[in-house]
């Protein structure tokens, strides 16, 4: 071969100088979230998907998250409107193994796709703002308590709501307690117990306050129980339901109540506790990922579900040795909400019961409920949402219970309404192992 054919160093392979191509220039402004880009395509998070499973319209989560972000890079690529189909159960987030924020990406997805493609005049704009805003709704209610329970119940009342609403008509309106617990815990006097060295701020939030106030009063009586005095600050919605239905600023508007009134109760030496699985959820964990608020990241710090802040904090096992709840409660179908398990605490109310003699909790499972907050509300979701139940409500219908037992509010209107069971709440029973029936209303 002659010098003129033999190749120059440009020429052989490995030896040129790499030039990187400019995917992406500095002029197209990227919209991407941080994390999307760990996502490697393995799909756990569809295949860990409650809705995705029944419902093959529905493209996932893997969708819904780092892949609509990529697409986003193309200035002409809007959100899909399939994300409003999300459930917010937050499977996902626990299932992904390279700890993608996907449910980070959906919420804020939501709110884009509400505020830019929505309009505001549409049916199911004004639904998706009353569901996510049941906090400014229920006062209503309990202001005539009697009244709004049996205009609810009437059969035309859910006629009317789904045919003008799109609010499915099959599903039970909850009822409204003659008194809430704000209302309650004035009248009480406030906390019984005054110890700086135990003190717990608790974070009610809507459903124990107008609808399940015998909640939020065993959590009093539990923790009194055991030496805590018990804050009760001002508080807005938690902001789960907002999050769900694209609600953003509203759900910052809530947060921007909440977050200053728990700091305030944290410099008092409290630390944050609530009953329902989705309020702990939304302070530990969507408050940090969507807001910079001052103290957000410290009241997320601070926070606890009430169960499982008295298995660190208390001797439970000492505390519930040889107690019993007499009559008033038989064994358990225990459904374990999505939102506690995205916490890790799927397992512990089984665990905890499991110590009082005369009651047995049995595990229905790992399955979601279906209802996922207001999502099964929605008359475009019921069908899905009972499809999704289904699992669940085999599962309690096969284990030796007649009642059923979660921590979440909407799982309990599922679980009731897929199996006309009474559902209670754990605290409930912790109330009548440890306290019974001495206290009466105190």
């Amino acid at each position: 071969m002659s010098d003129a054919e033999q190749p120059t160093d440009s020429h052989i392979p490995g030896t040129e100088e790499f030039e990187p191509v400019d995917v992406f220039p500095e002029a197209n402004e990227m919209d991407l979230r941080p994390g999307a880009d760990n996502c490697y395509k393995c799909s756990t998070c569809d295949t860990n998907c409650p809705v995705a499973e029944v419902d093959d319209d529905f493209p996932g989560p893997k969708f819904q998250g780092p892949e609509q972000w990529r697409l986003k890079r193309q200035d002409d690529y809007d959100i899909d409107e399939s994300v409003m189909k999300c459930s917010n159960c937050l499977r996902c987030d626990s299932a992904c193994p390279s700890s993608v924020p996907l449910s980070q990406m959906h919420n804020t997805a939501r709110a884009e796709y509400v505020e830019k493609h929505m309009s505001k005049y549409s049916r199911e704009y004004w639904r998706n703002r009353m569901l996510a805003n049941y906090r400014r709704l229920a006062p209503l209610g309990a202001m005539f308590p009697r009244t709004a329970n049996f205009m609810t119940s009437l059969p035309f009342t859910g006629f009317l709501g789904e045919k003008i609403l799109g609010i499915a008509g099959d599903r039970d309106f909850p009822t409204f307690a003659t008194e809430t617990f704000r209302k309650w815990w004035t009248k009480r006097g406030g906390a019984k117990v005054s110890n700086p060295d135990k003190r717990v701020a608790y974070f009610h939030g809507c459903y124990s306050n107008f609808n399940t106030p015998e909640v939020a009063k065993a959590l009093v009586r539990v923790y009194e129980h055991f030496g805590y005095e018990i804050m009760v600050p001002e508080q807005s919605c938690s902001g789960t339901p907002m999050f769900a239905n694209g609600m953003l600023d509203d759900a910052r508007r809530a947060a921007e109540t909440n977050v200053p009134e728990l700091a305030a109760a944290i410099d008092d030496g409290a630390d944050i506790i609530a009953s329902c699985s989705s309020c702990s959820m939304s302070l530990r964990q969507e408050y940090p990922e969507l807001f910079d608020i001052e103290d957000i990241e410290r009241v997320s710090a601070n926070t606890w579900d009430a169960i499982e802040y008295l298995r660190v904090h208390e001797d439970l096992e000492g505390a519930l040795e040889g107690a019993t709840v007499g009559e008033e409660f038989d064994d358990f179908a225990y459904h374990a909400p999505c939102h506690a398990r995205n916490q890790g605490l799927d397992g512990q109310t089984v665990e905890l019961l499991g110590l009082v003699d005369d009651v047995d909790a049995y595990d229905v499972g790992d399955s979601c409920s279906g209802i996922s907050g207001t999502y099964g509300w929605k008359a475009e979701n019921y069908e899905t949402s009972m499809k999704i139940g289904e699992e669940m409500f085999e599962h309690m219908e096969h284990a030796p219970a007649d009642t059923g037992l979660t921590e979440c509010p909407t799982c309990s209107m599922q679980m009731g309404h897929g199996t006309g069971y009474e559902i209670r709440h754990t605290l409930e029973v912790l109330e009548a192992a440890l306290v019974g029936s001495e206290t009466g209303d105190a």
